[in-house]
């Protein structure tokens, strides 16, 4: 036994993931709401973080010590700019309602998107509101864990122990296999625990999904939010499928799950 299994698991084995030793079940268990809540409130004290993946998913691990270098509000800022800057002619150019000719009926014209609603970088999202009647981080994941295993996608996922300081660094430490800059999603994922209560609760394939316990609640803030999510390069942010910038923010308001995934 590499380390202490907290109980309620299943039976399951121990597998080595780049430098890591992380433990990975037979099976679902039982009470999976319950037993993860429970494991995320005991992670300060066992190291250890649930994480839901595919038994087969085997990528390159990444020190999550590379997010350490990332100064994220100049990052971003840089890359908003570069990104303002090859964008802005379609986000000013005029809607185009008109379809090749031969287009099947049922196809609509893709929305015009206007593009997020600044001229620079506006600074990270402030932090969500807090609650005291709302469910706290461990319960929101639990709740976005157990919505993930019983609904009508099946992934195929098992429960997996990861020895780590936070669940931000999961995706890194356990060889998710991704297309993405993993320092800084790494960067982000920290920053939004501490902003919004988000944990991420699963990485497979090139999709990462993330409970949030406090999103924002003002449509400002939701706006500088969605920037935030659009610069993580993930595909599914406004590109795929097509959605305008100010509809996504929208979409964000109250929205206790994120999901980002990589083509």
């Amino acid at each position: 036994m590499v380390f202490h299994l907290p109980a309620g698991l299943t039976s399951g084995r121990f597998e080595r993931r780049g430098s890591a030793e992380v433990w990975i079940s037979d099976g679902l268990p039982d009470g999976l709401e319950e037993l993860w809540a429970d494991l995320l409130r005991q992670a300060p004290v066992t190291g250890l973080q649930p994480h839901l993946c595919r038994p087969g998913d085997h990528g390159r691990p990444e020190a999550p010590a590379a997010a350490d270098a990332v100064r994220l509000d100049e990052f971003l800022a840089a890359d908003f700019a570069a990104y303002r800057e090859k964008r802005l002619p379609l986000w000013t150019a005029p809607p185009s309602l008109e379809l090749p000719e031969g287009t099947p009926d049922d196809v609509a014209p893709w929305p015009h998107d206007p593009g997020p609603p600044f001229d620079s970088w506006p600074g990270l999202a402030p932090a969500g509101p807090e609650s005291s009647t709302g469910p706290g981080p461990e319960e929101a994941a639990a709740r976005t864990a157990v919505d993930l295993c019983t609904g009508r996608y099946d992934p195929g996922l098992d429960l997996v122990l990861v020895p780590a300081h936070r669940s931000a660094d999961v995706p890194a430490l356990v060889g998710w296999d991704h297309e993405a800059d993993v320092p800084l999603l790494t960067a982000l994922l920290r920053s939004w625990e501490e902003r919004f209560g988000a944990r991420v609760v699963a990485a497979y394939g090139g999709e990462v999904l993330v409970s949030v316990a406090r999103p924002p609640l003002d449509p400002a803030d939701a706006e500088r939010l969605a920037l935030e999510h659009v610069l993580s390069t993930a595909d599914n942010i406004v590109d795929d499928p097509p959605t305008p910038f100010p509809e996504y923010a929208r979409g964000l308001v109250g929205r206790t799950e994120w999901r980002f995934w990589w083509d």
